[in-house]
């Protein structure tokens, strides 16, 4: 699962960065900012609010990948719903399973969403 989310965050976070606007970038390096000052004190600042919602979207997917691997045989979370819930109709165990996927998915964009908009500049 890690080697599948690299690239997909990397895929994020360079669409974040892409958005900084070229006028801000510019001005630092007309102020004589070196490569590194210019990434870290107005690449990544001004990009903070989109690293952070690429980063829940990359979380969310890691959370729907780790239940679609219990669903295979990969265990977890989505074992359980399949072994327990599905193959032995026992729904209210695929029910709670359920819910508790929803919950958690909703928490971690609730989260995401929250501390983007706190970082938001504009």
């Amino acid at each position: 699962m890690s080697v599948a989310a690299i690239p997909f965050l990397a895929r994020l976070v360079e669409q974040s960065l892409r958005e900084v606007n070229k006028g801000t970038i510019e001005a630092a390096v007309a102020m004589g900012g070196t490569s590194f000052q210019i990434l870290s004190r107005v690449l990544f600042v001004e990009a903070r609010s989109g690293l952070v919602l690429g980063l829940t979207v990359t979380t969310v997917s890691f959370i729907s990948y780790s239940a679609v691997a219990g669903v295979v045989g990969g265990g977890g979370i989505g074992d359980l719903a399949i072994r327990y819930g599905y193959y032995r109709f026992q729904t209210d165990v695929m029910i709670c399973t359920v819910l508790l996927l929803i919950i958690l998915v909703q928490s971690v964009q609730f989260l995401g969403n929250t501390l983007s908009a706190k970082l938001d500049k504009r």
